[in-house]
């Protein structure tokens, strides 16, 4: 607490009259405090306080430690009816352009005593470790003291342009794949997954382009200039235009699901229970995440 009344008040002085303690009791605290974690938490000066680098990182972890006692105070006394307090939340890009950034805006606007921190990345993220109240993400992985909530499977494919297509041939099975220019999506590695009437095929990749970004990949695919994996949210509505066409239909590409990752001491929370819900139910009224 003493440490979070010193950054919101920006010195010492401060923060002892909201604290109705004398300054030595405040620096004394913050001495301590930056013993315990080997770390000096503040840059000084006769002006003013800035936190380090240090202080920054630290910071996130004391607000959600005060917000967690302050709710089981209130819980214990019967005052958690208001839905309120912070949520962190990771969300893969392409997803959130498409499809949750939407879902987050309805849920705050529902919600307007929450306050939201989307940060938005394309790799697995232990959310214990990052400092996240939930994780999104569609790629494998699993994490001690971590709980896996399925959120939507999520259909793949694989798709070019008519133009390309024309131009280069059809594949007729996965191995075909070698002899054309591929358009990978880093976050899945260079291997492609198909699953073959004898069981699964696995084709290693020499990209013709490889990007992180969906819609750098969707914009090359139907400029003609290869083949590429899709998931169904980020090419359903290209195929439909005839701007991208199915190939490989005989050789399923295995599903991913969407799943949310909870730290374990984070799911007893009222706002992250309510952010699952809500969540689940947003993407139970989009089947088009499933579409073929």
């Amino acid at each position: 607490m003493t440490f979070l009344e010193v950054v919101r008040g920006g010195s010492f002085s401060q923060a002892a009259r909201q604290l109705n303690l004398a300054v030595s009791v405040v620096t004394k605290r913050i001495d301590q405090l930056e013993w315990r974690t080997k770390s000096k938490l503040f840059e000084r000066s006769t002006r003013k306080l800035v936190l380090t680098d240090e202080g920054r990182r630290l910071l996130p972890a004391a607000q959600r430690i005060v917000q967690d006692v302050n709710e089981a105070l209130d819980s214990l006394h019967g005052r958690a009816a208001r839905l309120d307090g912070h949520l962190r939340v990771k969300v893969p890009t392409t997803l959130a352009v498409f499809h949750l950034s939407a879902v987050l805006a309805r849920f705050q606007q529902l919600h307007s005593n929450v306050s939201l921190e989307v940060i938005v990345l394309d790799r697995p993220v232990n959310p214990i470790h990052e400092g996240f109240d939930v994780a999104i993400g569609m790629l494998p992985s699993s994490f001690d003291e971590v709980t896996e909530i399925g959120l939507s499977p999520l259909n793949r494919f694989a798709a070019a342009s008519p133009g390309y297509l024309q131009t280069n041939g059809i594949p007729h099975h996965p191995t075909d794949l070698t002899q054309h220019r591929l358009l990978n999506f880093q976050p899945i590695g260079s291997s492609w997954a198909f699953t073959g009437p004898h069981g699964p095929i696995n084709v290693d990749i020499t990209p013709h382009l490889s990007t992180n970004d969906g819609h750098v990949l969707l914009d090359a695919a139907v400029a003609g200039n290869g083949i590429a994996l899709f998931a169904s949210y980020m090419a359903t509505a290209a195929l439909q235009r005839n701007e991208l066409q199915l190939v490989l239909e005989d050789f399923p590409v295995p599903q991913f699901w969407i799943r949310a990752l909870v730290p374990n001491s984070r799911m007893h929370l009222t706002r992250v229970q309510a952010f699952l819900t809500f969540v689940q139910a947003a993407f139970a009224e989009d089947g088009w995440l499933v579409a073929d």
